[in-house]
């Protein structure tokens, strides 16, 4: 099993810290159910700092290569992790006081004992497609969803309309 490194949100940020590594999607169980195959990693970074107003903030990127399930076609379709984001780890006061105009990051809950993989595993899941398809065109069913050898199913119906 992968060690799931932990880290105190605010203090990480404030000292610059970095932590990077990889981590395989067979670690990742939220994902588990979206996943065509469980094969490939991760790779991830989470740079601590300060933005322009002195706040603690940590720069998060996420790159890989998963499989999801098509739902055109129920096939796999590989799909690119390729995810970079600015978080403002905050109490739940400054979450609220937050202006959701501000674009340059989200907001999250401060933590003394952040699981950094259950972060990344949120960040993963909050920027997949709802609907993974593969393009228009790429799935057996772009074409009638329908083999050579299968009949239409209204094929009998035609044959009593002629007699």
């Amino acid at each position: 099993m992968y060690a799931r490194p932990c880290i105190d949100s605010l203090d990480f940020a404030r000292n610059g810290r970095r932590i990077s590594g990889q981590i395989p999607f067979s670690e990742l169980p939220r994902l588990q159910d979206l996943l065509d195959s469980r094969q490939g990693v991760l790779d991830y970074s989470v740079q601590g700092g300060m933005d322009h107003l002195g706040r603690p903030v940590l720069d998060v990127s996420l790159h890989g290569s998963c499989q999801l399930r098509c739902q055109r076609c129920l096939g796999a379709l590989d799909y690119a992790i390729d995810h970079e984001i600015r978080l403002l780890p905050c109490d739940q006061a400054g979450l609220d006081e937050l202006d959701d105009d501000e674009e340059d990051f989200d907001g999250i809950l401060a933590d003394e004992n952040m699981d950094v993989i259950g972060l990344l595993e949120d960040e993963i899941l909050l920027g997949l497609p709802i609907s993974p398809m593969h393009e228009p065109g790429s799935c057996v069913t772009a074409e009638g969803g329908r083999g050579e050898n299968d009949r239409h199913p209204f094929a009998v119906l035609e044959k009593l309309k002629r007699n």
